[in-house]
């Protein structure tokens, strides 16, 4: 298994993954080809210096994803936070660990970068993968908020 940034060609494999759940269905337009903000989204993370989009590649396939982002700022005595998001795996490699071995991936990784801490939101209508962030020693410390504009 390899860990590495994606790629221009990796795009149409993350957003099949990101699409491939009920609420992924919802959000995501996968349809070939993909509509261009895609790849336009792609670009801006790639440029960006304080992003890593990162797959989890198997013998030439793309099984996995995530997005790690490095948020600078002054409080913690200038600390960095680490955020992950839009975690996904192949439907037909669930329930294998490679979850696990993606998240062990993104916190070493965040040590690296020096963050002081690693968060992440997830839905609340997933409590399965609340469970499974909880075994990894996530725990919910604050109420989150959102406010949509579309």
């Amino acid at each position: 298994m390899l860990f590495r940034e994606a790629t221009h060609t990796d795009v149409i494999d993350i957003v099949r993954m990101l699409a491939d759940d009920e609420l992924g269905r919802q959000r995501e337009n996968f349809t070939k080809p993909l509509p261009d903000s895609y790849y336009a989204a792609f670009a801006n993370i790639q440029r960006d210096p304080n992003q890593e989009l990162i797959v989890v590649e198997d013998e030439g396939e793309v099984i996995g994803t995530l997005q790690l982002s490095f948020i600078q700022y002054l409080t913690y005595r200038g600390g960095i936070r680490a955020q992950i998001e839009a975690v996904r795996i192949k439907r037909d490699q669930r329930g294998q660990g490679l979850g696990e071995k993606l998240f062990r991936w993104a916190i070493n990784r965040a040590q690296e970068r020096g963050a002081h801490l690693l968060q992440l939101t997830t839905d609340k209508k997933r409590p399965d993968a609340i469970k499974f962030y909880e075994k990894l020693g996530f725990t919910a410390t604050h109420e989150g908020m959102k406010l949509h504009f579309r």
